[in-house]
């Protein structure tokens, strides 16, 4: 390869790589912006408990559930109508819900869990 060459590949590398910054550049800032726009709520779920980080959320919109089972048998957390697997023991799943303004009750929906106190509702303001 002759060094013009060489340098005719490095300014098209350069101006391709220069070109696809500002797409990813505002990828990611879209991607924070729907970060930012959704709450998320830490709930963790054993016999016969869940523990949320919050149980309200000041406006409506996204609700991020990050569901923890701290116990040790299958639980799932649902709510709105959505539900998450059930998981076992140490393992996570998410939820997103969107929310209007109201009252939300939330369950676990193996038999006899929510009769035991998996359940509880959350507040939308």
């Amino acid at each position: 390869m002759t060094q013009l060459t060489i340098r005719a590949a490095c300014v098209l590398t350069a101006t391709t790589i220069s070109a696809l910054a500002p797409i990813s550049t505002a990828a990611a800032r879209l991607d924070r912006q729907a970060t930012a726009t959704t709450a998320t709520v830490q709930v963790k779920g054993g016999e016969f408990f869940f523990r949320l980080s919050t149980k309200s959320a000041a406006k409506p919109g996204k609700v991020r559930f990050v569901f923890k089972n701290i116990g040790h048998v299958l639980h799932d957390f649902s709510i709105h109508g959505k539900t998450t697997p059930l998981i076992g023991p140490a393992k996570t799943a998410k939820l997103v819900v969107t929310l209007k303004k109201g009252k939300y009750p939330f369950l676990c929906t193996m038999p006899g869990h929510a009769a035991a106190g998996m359940k509880g509702v959350f507040t939308v303001r």
